[in-house]
């Protein structure tokens, strides 16, 4: 037999799952691989919880965590948001979990910049490109991606006159950017969400020239830079499935549409070794709280099996 290992299986909503399925062999085996309580897909169902839930399909919890050592506080706040518990917020200067209270936009964003431009790299080394990921909840507004990777770009990557830049599709590309990929390519071989840098932009021909996490380069010419957006912060949904040293995240009542439980452990379970929250407590306890993605009716549970 045959046997194929589906990962981040909570992100494949019912149609994906459908012609993945049919197009299987009848002696396949399948190993469907996920966390059921991080985001649900953004199309339609929630496959994977309903498999679990059904009790229709033999199903395995992992428990020993290799990312972080067990003490870390990344991962027993993951566990409280888990459980619809607020985590501890008291500061220590041993921690990996940081929350720090600001309850006003422009001062939320002015933090998470100072924090990847300066405060974090002298503290723990890491390089305010590479190492450092904002995730938020949403594109539009102060602490949306465009703002946010308007605000990070400007102090990471500032223009001067020997760094090259060119603007498409409403967007400012400049060299030493760091980018991701918005849509599958399979002419050129990149993917929705491979991140990269931008190493060079030459004039004549006019072309971007990316390079990606393993070292490949990939050309665009200007007619295909919108397959390519900043990457200084990303949504949350797009971080899904990513890994990374250090994450900060906004937490403000102005994402209470998208304020939700899923939300905040997936974000927060996105880092390896530190995570800073910025924000108004009360948000966090809003989000915590609330479960939305959880209402989701799909009638799999039910036509699988048990449905208890």
């Amino acid at each position: 037999f045959r046997s194929f290992v589906c990962d981040e299986s909570s992100m494949v909503d019912t149609p994906l799952m459908h012609h993945f399925l049919a197009a299987l062999p009848e002696d396949a085996h399948l190993l469907l691989v996920g966390d059921a309580d991080q985001l649900p897909s953004v199309g339609p169902g929630m496959v994977l919880h309903d498999l679990i839930a059904s009790g229709a399909v033999p199903c395995v919890r992992l428990t020993e965590i290799f990312r972080q050592a067990a003490e870390s506080r990344i991962i027993t706040s993951a566990h409280d948001i888990n459980q619809g518990r607020v985590p501890d917020l008291r500061p220590s200067r041993a921690s990996d979990f940081f929350f720090l209270e600001e309850s006003d936009p422009d001062a939320i964003r002015e933090t998470l910049v100072q924090l990847a431009r300066t405060r974090l790299p002298a503290k723990y080394g890491f390089d305010p490109v590479s190492d450092i990921q904002v995730l938020t909840p949403m594109n539009r507004g102060p602490l949306g991606t465009r703002a946010l990777n308007e605000a990070l770009q400007n102090a990471l990557n500032p223009p001067n006159e020997i760094k090259y830049e060119i603007e498409r599709f409403g967007t400012t590309f400049r060299a030493g950017d760091k980018v991701i990929q918005t849509r599958n390519n399979y002419e050129k071989e990149v993917f929705n969400g491979d991140i990269g840098h931008i190493s060079a932009i030459e004039t004549e021909p006019l072309k971007v020239s990316v390079r990606f996490e393993g070292g490949r380069l990939v050309d665009y010419e200007p007619g295909e830079l919108d397959e390519l957006q900043p990457a200084y912060a990303l949504t949350i949904h797009k971080s899904q499935g990513s890994e990374f040293p250090c994450v900060l995240m906004p937490v403000s009542t102005q994402h209470f549409v998208m304020l939700e439980r899923s939300l905040l452990y997936t974000a927060v379970t996105r880092a390896r070794r530190l995570v800073v929250l910025v924000g108004d407590p009360k948000a966090l306890e809003m989000a915590v709280k609330k479960q939305s993605s959880r209402r989701r009716w799909t009638g799999l549970r039910e036509a699988l099996g048990s449905g208890s």
